[in-house]
């Protein structure tokens, strides 16, 4: 098999499970899968960072710092019910995500698809799946939607949000993003009914939340009962 990380040819011991279809095949060579690091242990219970690797100054009891900050906003603070992530975003997967969404390399995103589904039915069975839109220059520029390939195979995205700023938000600062707040880049289609609809979010990466806040923000106005998100990283 090639490896859709460093596309080198290995080999895949067969078992059972495999040969009869009963579990995919192994995407990463072992090298690549040992690189990313799956979030495990105590987590905040907002947004899924790890909080082993926080050291008291950056936590208070099952929250981080950052979703502490968060609760004490009286504006946006309740429209997120919480987030869910796979992966801490290190080095290797800021790479190979650079690869997936700025060099145009969509087939990387087969390989996530596969591991949110798996947490979609464990955590969040019943809700509508809905993936974070980008704006038409942006989504003209890079060929597609990240969060939509993220879906592929096991949800359709509804497209009942749609994006009107186009900046990039890798180029944002903490503070930049935050700020962004008073400038809600998202809408929804005059069309779409989500009244007392449960949705979560898809997206590639949970930086400081803010995206995902704006958009569930515009959600709970109209109508939906809960808003949640599911990432790959945070």
């Amino acid at each position: 098999m090639r490896c859709l990380a460093c596309h080198t040819t290995f080999y895949e011991q067969p078992i059972w499970r495999k040969l009869l279809m009963l579990e995919s095949t192994t995407k990463l060579c072992p090298p690549c899968e040992s690189k990313l690091t799956p979030i495990h242990g105590n987590r905040c219970s907002s947004c899924s960072r790890s909080l082993d690797s926080l050291t008291p100054a950056f936590k208070k009891g099952n929250q981080c710092s950052d979703c502490l900050r968060w609760a004490r906003r009286s504006d946006i603070v309740h429209v997120l019910e919480r987030n869910v992530s796979l992966y801490e975003y290190n080095a290797f997967l800021k790479e190979w995500f650079a690869t997936f969404k700025f060099r145009g390399d969509a087939v990387i995103a087969f390989f996530f698809a596969e591991k949110l589904a798996e947490v979609y039915e464990r955590e969040f069975c019943g809700y509508l799946p809905v993936a974070l839109p980008l704006s038409q220059e942006r989504l003209i520029a890079r060929g597609f939607n990240q969060s939509r390939l993220l879906m592929q195979g096991w949800a359709d995205d509804p497209a009942i949000l749609f994006r009107t700023s186009g900046e990039k938000q890798s180029k944002k600062n903490r503070k930049q993003r935050i700020k962004q707040l008073h400038q809600n880049p998202f809408s929804i289609r005059k069309d779409a009914d989500v009244s007392q609809k449960n949705i979560v979010l898809i997206d590639d990466i949970y930086t400081t939340g803010t995206s995902v806040r704006l958009a569930a923000s515009v959600l709970k106005e109209n109508g939906a009962k809960k808003v949640a998100s599911l990432t790959v990283a945070r």
